[in-house]
C-alpha cells in the first residue's frame, strides 16, 4: 500500500498537487489521469523515490519512503518509464533478468528461481518467443512489453507505470490492462499507471486518481463520473466533451 500524508509537489512557483491525503491499497488497479502537463509523471517519479522535491510523506506499507535504503525500495516497488531502450546486441531475456538484481548476489549470479521468474514474466506479457531477440530489432510496442516484463520479474508488491499503453495498439492496450488487473487482484499488488485512455481507465480500473491542479482526487470510477471532476477538467479543453456519451 502507498499512502500520501499532507503531500505537496510542484516546481518553481507552480503547485501541481497540494496537501493530498490519500491511499492506494493493495489489490487495487489505479489509473492516474489528468490533462497534458498536469504532473502525472512528476507524481509517479516521486512515488518511485526518483524525485524528492516534495513536502509531506510517502509511505510504502507504513514505512516512510524517504527513510528507506535503496535496496529496500528496489524490493518494494518497480517503475516502468516511457523511455525507449534501444541497445544493440542486448537480449530481451537479459533486460528482463535485470529485474532480478535486488535478489541476486553482488556478481549477479542467477539461480533457478531467478530464471523461472524471468521466464514467467516474459510469458505474462506474451513475449516468451522473444527471449533471444535483441532490443534494437524490435518495435516500440514490443520493447514496452519487455520493460513491463522486467518490472514483473522484480516481484515487488508495488508496480508503477508511466503511460504503459502509449506504444500499443488498441487490442494490446486492453490486453495489458487486463494483465495489470489480474496482477492486482490475484497477487494483491498495488498498481498505479498513468494514461490518457479514459475509456480503459473508467472501464477496467478499481480506482481513478485525477490531478486537477492543485488537487488530487481519488475515487472509484462510478463515483468519479458522478463527481463531475472529469467533465469539468476536460470541458475547458473540449467544450463538447460528454463523459457518458464518451463511454458509450
Amino acid at each position: 500500500m502507498i499512502k500520501l500524508n499532507d503531500f505537496s509537489i510542484g516546481y518553481g512557483s507552480r503547485h501541481l498537487v497540494e496537501h493530498a491525503d490519500t491511499a492506494f491499497p493493495d489489490g487495487c488497479l489505479t489509473a492516474l489521469i489528468g490533462r497534458n502537463g498536469a504532473g502525472k509523471s512528476t507524481l509517479l517519479r516521486a512515488l518511485a523515490g526518483l524525485n524528492d522535491r516534495y513536502s509531506g510523506e510517502i509511505l510504502i506499507d507504513e514505512r516512510t519512503l524517504a527513510s528507506m535504503p535503496r535496496p529496500d525500495i528496489a524490493r518494494s516497488l518497480a517503475f516502468v518509464t516511457t523511455e525507449r531502450t534501444r541497445i544493440a546486441r542486448l537480449r530481451c531475456a537479459d533486460v528482463v533478468a535485470a529485474g532480478r538484481a535486488p535478489y541476486t548476489n553482488w556478481i549477479g549470479r542467477m539461480t533457478d528461481t531467478d530464471r523461472e521468474a524471468v521466464a514467467s514474466a516474459l510469458k505474462a506479457v506474451g513475449m516468451e518467443a522473444y527471449a533471444d531477440r535483441t532490443m534494437d530489432r524490435m518495435s516500440d510496442g514490443e520493447c514496452q512489453r519487455i520493460m513491463i516484463a522486467r518490472a514483473l520479474a522484480q516481484a515487488t508488491p508495488v508496480l508503477l507505470l508511466d503511460e504503459p499503453t502509449s506504444f500499443l495498439d488498441m487490442p494490446n492496450r486492453y490486453e495489458l490492462c487486463s494483465l495489470l488487473s489480474r496482477l492486482a487482484h490475484e497477487e494483491g499488488k498495488c498498481i498505479i499507471f498513468s494514461t490518457h485512455e479514459l475509456d480503459i481507465a473508467l472501464r477496467m480500473c478499481d480506482s481513478i486518481a485525477l490531478i486537477d491542479e492543485p488537487s488530487l482526487h481519488c475515487l472509484p470510477p462510478a463515483s468519479m463520473i458522478e463527481s463531475g471532476h472529469i467533465q469539468r477538467l476536460f470541458h475547458t479543453a473540449a467544450p463538447d466533451f460528454d463523459i457518458l456519451r464518451f463511454l458509450h
